[in-house]
């Protein structure tokens, strides 16, 4: 039974065994209750915008969009929700995107059931979390230079990825040029191609 004080929370990842794993641990804390859970970005706005969590564990690459581009869609629906990226790639050049979007913090999957509910319990109480896990970035790309390839990836033309990030049309160049020699790309396609073969995308 639900009860007042209850942090509600929705987990969005698309590997059931993580789910269903960090709600079984999440049950044993009774100032907690998991209230619905997403596969894909399309099922978390939905799933949201139902049932208006007060916490979102939010996976980093979902099948369907990653989460730096899913986060706005879920503020706009569930404005209170505080999302918490989760994930097995700290250093990933996707995560500073994502803080960047508005997610308040970022929590590692390998953490254990105290870990995680003194990270709920943050994130409920002070709007944020701050892990005290160093991370460390080993990012083939920046994260601007990221920026630009998921935009890329989403078939956006130079100007319309100059006019998303505000950068010049010659900076999105130049950083479309740099991302395309670090990940040996001839061309778009190769790039979008070759940042998938790398868990980029």
């Amino acid at each position: 039974m639900l009860t007042r004080t209850q942090t509600r929370i929705v987990i969005v990842d698309d590997h059931p065994v993580v789910h269903d794993g960090v709600a079984a641990q999440l049950q044993r804390h009774s100032d907690m209750v998991v209230v619905g859970h997403a596969g894909t970005g399309a099922e978390a706005v939905t799933v949201c915008a139902a049932e208006r969590p007060d916490v979102v564990l939010l996976d980093l690459r979902l099948p369907d969009c990653l989460a730096a581009d899913v986060v706005p869609q879920l503020h706009r629906v569930s404005p209170a929700s505080r999302i918490l990226l989760f994930t097995a790639f700290p250093e990933h050049a996707a995560v500073a995107p994502t803080l960047a979007a508005g997610a308040c913090g970022i929590l590692v999957k390998h953490a254990g059931s105290t870990a995680i509910r003194d990270a709920i319990r943050s994130v409920v109480r002070t709007g944020t979390f701050q892990t005290g896990e160093v991370v460390s970035s080993t990012a083939p790309v920046t994260a601007r230079e990221y920026d630009v390839l998921r935009l890329v990836a989403a078939g956006h033309t130079n100007p319309e990825i100059g006019a998303e990030l505000n950068l010049s049309i010659n900076t999105v160049k130049t950083y479309l040029r740099t991302v395309m020699h670090k990940l040996a790309a001839r061309n778009r396609a190769q790039l979008i191609a070759n940042a998938r073969g790398q868990g980029l995308l």
